[in-house]
């Protein structure tokens, strides 16, 4: 798909089809992230991937933010492993991990799937269930299934600043 083409056809889909989800998009989503760019190659994030019946239904009890998806990716980081700038010391684990989840995101509309990018969820509960997360600042949840005939984005999905409010040329 032609990229700007892309951007402006995705949203926050919060509301998912019974259809199941293929492992194999999963993969190529997953693929995405793994090769997205991190600050000098650090790649200080893990993809966690719920695909069993019992991590859907712990996945179901830590976020209310489902909307009956098929599948659940969790995105997260280690900020030890990240890059820091030297002149500051700003640690950038949690850019890349943003970076990571975005060109995820971007993945699965391109496979002609939806999601949307979840921060509600609890993620102490996950560490819990998952002792693999522990260690991890867990920064993204993505429900991830075909679009339900009746989605739609939100009011505030149309809902942008302008361009003098976001830019400011030097």
């Amino acid at each position: 798909m032609e990229f700007q083409k892309l951007i402006e056809q995705r949203y926050s889909c919060r509301a998912f089809s019974d259809q199941t989800v293929a492992p194999e998009l999963i993969e190529k989503i997953i693929e995405a992230g793994r090769i997205a760019p991190t600050a000098v190659n650090t790649q200080p994030f893990k993809i966690f991937w719920l695909r069993s019946e019992k991590a859907k239904g712990h996945i179901r009890q830590a976020s209310s933010c489902t909307f009956g998806a098929d599948q659940f990716l969790i995105v997260g980081y280690q900020e030890e492993d990240g890059w820091e700038r030297p002149f500051d010391q700003r640690n950038f684990a949690d850019i890349d991990a943003g970076i990571v989840a975005t060109h995820m995101m971007l993945a699965v509309e391109d496979l002609g799937l939806s999601t949307t990018w979840v921060g509600y969820f609890d993620a102490p509960m996950l560490k819990r269930l998952y002792p693999q997360m522990v260690g991890y600042q867990l920064i993204a949840l993505f429900p991830i299934g075909y679009a339900a005939e009746n989605a739609a984005p939100s009011e505030r999905h149309f809902q942008r600043k302008s361009r003098e409010e976001l830019v400011e040329v030097l």
